[in-house]
C-alpha cells in the first residue's frame, strides 16, 4: 500500500490550498491544525516506515539546529533521539552509561582540539 502524503489544507474562501508533507510530526500536531480550521490528511507509519522518518526528522532537527544554533532545536534533537531510543528499546540510562565511558575512555570536545592531519 503506497503511504498517504500529510497535507495541511488552508482555505480561502472558496479555495482550499492543499501543503504536502510526508514526514513526522510530533502526536499534537493534528489536533493543533485542526484548532486552526485546518484539514490534517495523516495516516499512522508502519514500523519500517517509522524508522525511516526517524532519521529524516532527526537529518531535519539537526539541520535547523546548524542554521539556527539555539536551544528549541537542541530540544527537538533530543526528542527525535529520546524517541529513537524507545523505538529501538535501547534504555536511556544504558545509553547515558555507554557516553560516559566513551568519554572517559577517548575524551569529550571541551577542548576543542581539531586534528590537521598525521604523519
Amino acid at each position: 500500500m503506497q503511504p498517504l502524503l500529510v497535507k495541511r489544507v488552508i482555505r480561502f474562501f472558496p479555495y482550499y490550498i492543499c501543503m504536502n508533507y510526508n514526514k513526522l510530526v510530533r502526536d499534537k500536531i493534528p489536533e493543533i491544525i485542526r484548532k486552526k480550521g485546518e484539514i490534517p490528511i495523516t495516516h499512522i507509519a508502519s514500523n519500517d516506515e517509522y524508522w525511516q522518518k526517524l532519521k529524516e526528522k532527526l537529518q531535519e532537527e539537526v539541520y535547523e539546529f546548524m542554521k539556527d544554533s539555539n536551544e528549541e532545536e537542541l530540544a527537538d534533537i533530543m526528542e527525535v533521539l529520546y524517541a529513537i531510543c524507545d523505538f529501538k528499546k535501547i534504555d536511556r540510562n544504558k545509553l547515558e552509561l555507554l557516553r560516559k565511558k566513551k568519554a572517559e575512555e577517548k575524551g569529550r570536545f571541551r577542548d576543542k582540539i581539531i586534528l590537521d592531519e598525521t604523519k
